[in-house]
């Protein structure tokens, strides 16, 4: 793990980041930047020895934001409803170019992509490797996040080109753990006796549990380069929606209910090829029901 570092954290409330930056603060000195619009939100990041700052990435401002850096964990994203591609492609990719020209000394830089970059394919369990295609995946939730996604990769390209900054481009698969993610939230439907709703049958993703999240942070950082290095992070099992839905109804007690609303133009399958990634982090140590049942007892008890 990282130590003596100083580090900074872009969006370190987030799902992801709240948890890496309490793994990180441990041993070295954190900084975490984000909009805090809510103060709570910017007092919980405190308190887990994180020095803050309010800036939005956006505009460029950095006011308060050293630049002398070793190491720069880019998690902060937009993604959101609407169709504000403009909006989208300043924070996300503008904004990616902003921080770096920043914090250009930095030794190392992670920027999070996202597997919604990829052009979504008719076999459910393709094996997406980080040279596939790239498309619009259709996000219903966030119809602009995978264009912009695209966009903040090919700024964090450039970026590293321009300043002989060594960069790594992370694809983030399906992140979960008590913190949340895509299984923590069926787990809520499922302990409100709602029906789980997903895409397709079956719909297979690679799920990467926290605590390997946080513990491949240093493997990942070691895959940064000129030019930037892209890998996929994710988890090392191909799991469906309708099999850890199955789990988790059999770690609570509950019935549950998968229906299945299939959305043409939208991935039937987010299975990652991970042998880039192993080869900086080696294996992942916690097993996908190992995870779910770690995600229970902390969620649920």
């Amino acid at each position: 793990m990282l130590t003596g570092e100083k580090i900074l954290i872009t969006g370190p409330a987030g799902q992801i980041a709240q948890p890496m930056a309490a793994s990180l603060a441990r041993d070295n000195e954190v900084w975490g930047i984000a909009r805090f619009a809510d103060p709570a939100t910017r007092e919980r990041v405190a308190a887990l020895g994180v020095k803050t700052v309010a800036c939005d990435l956006g505009d460029g401002d950095f006011t308060g934001v050293p630049d002398d850096f070793s190491y720069v964990l880019h998690l902060a994203a937009l993604q959101g409803p609407g169709l504000d591609y403009d909006g989208a492609i300043r924070a996300n990719a503008e904004g990616t170019g902003l921080l770096l020209a920043h914090c250009r000394r930095a030794k190392a830089v992670l920027v999070m992509s996202t597997h919604s970059v990829y052009k979504p394919q008719e076999d459910s369990r393709h094996l997406f490797v980080e040279t596939d295609p790239l498309g619009d995946s259709n996000p219903a939730h966030a119809p602009t996040y995978s264009v912009s996604k695209q966009g903040q990769e090919a700024v964090a390209r450039t970026c590293s080109r321009l300043f002989d900054l060594p960069v790594v481009i992370a694809r983030m698969n399906a992140s979960y753990g008590p913190n949340g993610g895509l299984p923590a939230n069926h787990l809520n439907m499922i302990m409100n006796d709602q029906p789980v709703v997903t895409r397709w049958d079956p719909c297979p993703y690679s799920p990467i549990y926290e605590d390997d999240i946080n513990e491949q942070v240093e493997g990942v950082l070691a895959a940064a380069s000129v030019p930037a290095t892209i890998l996929n992070w994710a988890g090392d099992e191909a799991v469906t929606v309708q099999e850890w839905c199955e789990e988790l109804g059999r770690l609570v007690d509950r019935k549950v209910e998968v229906i299945v609303r299939e959305t043409p133009g939208t991935l039937r399958g987010s299975i990652a090829d991970v042998s880039r990634r192993q080869s900086f982090t080696g294996p992942c140590k916690v097993g996908w029901k190992e995870g779910m049942r770690r995600m229970v007892e902390a969620r649920v008890g």
